[in-house]
């Protein structure tokens, strides 16, 4: 989670965007390291999620329904046929199993990350009857539909805060953490950042801006109502949560008590179990914005529950980060050596959770200049890696960065045809679209097979016509320069990856022992000879070949 607000001074806005990945990379690997980075395939998992496509939606910025500029449910719902549309003889869908809804309940603010009803449907969205008919929709089209679930924090509006600053005898004084003094602390990624502010004579400590006041999840009414919360909307048919700044849930101290205590995982531990207990195949999604040796604890034991006892899936930040930068630079080492850190650093059975860029991060278009032949490199390599990939909504045209400042500019109205409205709505629009809308829309898109929806939505059906694309083993063949090539191998199914990161043709000899191969996908201008000794590839610029062995 990341926020700006209009009111707050330079340095609150850095400590509202949250920690950042490193900006250098790890110790890169030598090219026989690379070579070694095997992993089986995970083990059956009592979760849909495993290898699922999951697709992020801001639905204020999605479709609007009812005329007043901002999307809502109802013009979701309008528009899933788009993402799904359940039949699996069609091809322009783009057959994505899961939806990540980013915070729908009720709040002042536009992002919603400062909850004052966990209980009701933001009134700009819609009604909680319209959330019901999303979720009938959604599952009619074999679409699963997980919410932001934000626990660390509240709105600083929400009744249980009101109660809790009225008094320091109300009875939710506890239910947040209080001190009669500043204690002072600093932010971990911005120790000049304020966590402690005042409130009638006391200090109350949010550690993203005073806006947002910290639960205190060492309270049992706490952790109880955080439970019924997530039964309340399990019970409605919700398939999971997307859990936002889970690493601060439970702090100890200043700095690093901040971020990880023991505290924060038992708790999870906790939460996990109760959803399960409710929900088994309830999928849990955690935002931890660190490095790979920290995020692989929030899986917890998969030696106690398969998957994890705490996060099932952690979006993997590091690897996002290492896939635009390869991508960028056409260096196939810089992404696979960060996949062999994952392989070497998660726990057995882990599901790696990869994206690109999500709602607090510059888009992926931005980032690589728009140009065509690398956003289709970062698709085919997100498609292609283990895990459960999530794509962020307008990823799959190209869509850039709007040009205000702040977070508003990277959560921008979905394009869905040229017009100066854009499809999107028949009023003026909540955010100006980012520029380009007029060639950069889904109507541009839809019907050309060689646009970058068409390279999703093919990359997509060859993962679902696959096993092994998406839930098998990964064995590294070769990162050497611009190629980046891996077997997935699932039971009998055995399939080679190829990636030419580069902006020139690529021919190489991979040894492969294979016969006769069957194409699941291949850029155009891909060719291929197998013999029984290796095989022999040669694939365009930025091009990606995936070959079924027999």
């Amino acid at each position: 989670m990341r926020l700006r607000h209009p009111s707050l001074l330079a340095a609150f806005a850095l400590a509202c965007a949250g920690p950042k990945p490193a900006a250098t990379p790890d110790r890169p690997l030598a090219a026989a390291e690379r070579d070694r980075a095997v992993r089986p395939p995970p083990p059956a998992l009592q979760s849909w999620a495993n290898g699922a496509v999951f697709y992020e939606v801001f639905v204020r910025s999605f479709q609007d329904s009812n005329g007043d500029g901002k999307g809502d449910l109802k013009g979701l719902i309008a528009r899933l046929d788009y993402l799904n549309d359940g039949n699996p003889a069609t091809d322009n869908d783009l057959e994505i199993d899961a939806i990540w809804l980013m915070p729908v309940f009720a709040s002042p603010s536009y992002h919603g990350y400062d909850t004052t009803d966990y209980e009701t449907i933001n009134p700009d969205y819609g009604t909680n009857a319209d959330f019901d008919v999303l979720l009938a929709e959604a599952h009619k089209r074999g679409i699963k539909v997980i919410v932001d679930l934000v626990l660390n924090h509240t709105g600083r509006g929400h009744p249980w805060f009101v109660d809790s600053a009225s008094s320091p005898n109300s009875p939710k004084r506890d239910w947040y953490v209080w001190s009669a003094t500043n204690p002072g602390w600093g932010q971990p990624w911005n120790p000049g950042g304020q966590t402690w502010h005042e409130k009638n004579g006391a200090f109350y400590y949010g550690l993203f801006w005073a806006g947002m006041p910290d639960l205190n999840f060492r309270n049992p009414e706490v952790r109880a109502e955080a439970k019924r919360i997530a039964s309340l909307w399990l019970a409605r048919g919700v398939d999971g949560f997307r859990l936002d700044a889970t690493r601060h849930l439970i702090e100890t101290g200043p700095d690093g008590g901040q971020n990880d205590t023991p505290e924060t995982h038992a708790f999870l531990e906790e939460f996990s179990a109760h959803v399960r207990s409710v929900k088994p195949d309830a999928i849990l999604v955690g935002e931890n914005w660190t490095e790979t040796p920290i995020i692989a604890t929030y899986y917890g034991s998969t030696t106690a529950v398969p998957g994890g006892n705490e996060l099932p899936l952690n979006f993997d930040f590091p690897l996002a980060s290492r896939i635009i930068a390869g991508v960028r630079s056409g260096d196939a080492g810089v992404i696979a050596d960060k996949i062999r850190e994952v392989i070497a650093t998660y726990p057995p059975g882990a599901t790696d959770a990869p994206f690109l860029t999500n709602h607090d991060m510059r888009r992926v278009a931005s980032d690589l200049h728009a140009d065509p032949g690398k956003l289709r490199s970062a698709a085919a390599v997100l498609l292609t890696v283990p895990g459960t990939p999530f794509l962020y909504y307008g990823e799959e045209i190209g869509l850039e960065n709007g040009t205000e400042d702040g977070d508003e500019a990277k959560r921008t109205p979905m394009p869905w045809d040229g017009t100066p409205l854009g499809g999107f709505t028949t009023a003026t629009p909540w955010r100006r679209f980012a520029p380009g809308h007029e060639r950069t829309n889904v109507a541009a898109q839809t019907a050309d097979p060689a646009s970058l929806l068409s390279h999703y939505r093919k990359l997509i059906r060859a993962r679902h016509a696959s096993p092994a694309l998406s839930t098998g083993g990964f064995e590294l063949v070769s990162a050497e320069g611009p190629l980046l090539a891996f077997l997935r191998t699932s039971g009998t199914e055995r399939v080679l990856v190829a990636h030419n990161l580069g902006g020139q043709v690529l021919s190489t000899t991979l040894p492969v022992p294979t016969g006769p191969v069957a194409t699941l996908f291949a850029s155009e201008g891909t060719s291929v000879a197998p013999s029984a000794t290796e095989l022999h590839v040669s694939l365009p610029p930025n091009g990606t070949g995936i070959f079924r062995l027999p």
